[in-house]
C-alpha cells in the first residue's frame, strides 16, 4: 500500500473514533512498530480563524492501513507555525 492510501486510511479511521475532521497529514514514516502517520484536525474554531484550535495526532497503521493506535500529541494555535 502507498503512503498516500495508509495517510487517507489514516484519516478515515481518526474521524471515526474522534469525530473530527484531519484536514493535513503533517509526517508520515515507516519503523519497526508500522506506519505513522502525523495529522492535524481542527478541534476549535474561533473567531478570528488564526486562532482555531488544532490538535496534532499520531495514527500507527500496519501494512493493509489497520490502525493500530493513536494519540493526541499536542493542540496548537493555528497562527503557531513553529515548535515552542
Amino acid at each position: 500500500m502507498v503512503v498516500q492510501e495508509l495517510a487517507e486510511r489514516a484519516k478515515s479511521q481518526l474521524k471515526d473514533i474522534t469525530g473530527l475532521m484531519p484536514s493535513a497529514v503533517t509526517e508520515a514514516f515507516k519503523d519497526d512498530l508500522g506506519w505513522h502517520i502525523t495529522l492535524e484536525a481542527l478541534e476549535m474554531a474561533r473567531v478570528p480563524s488564526t486562532a482555531d484550535v488544532l490538535g496534532i495526532y499520531e495514527a500507527i497503521l500496519d501494512e493493509e492501513g489497520k490502525l493500530l493506535r493513536f494519540q493526541r500529541k499536542r493542540a496548537r494555535l493555528r497562527c503557531q507555525t513553529t515548535e515552542e
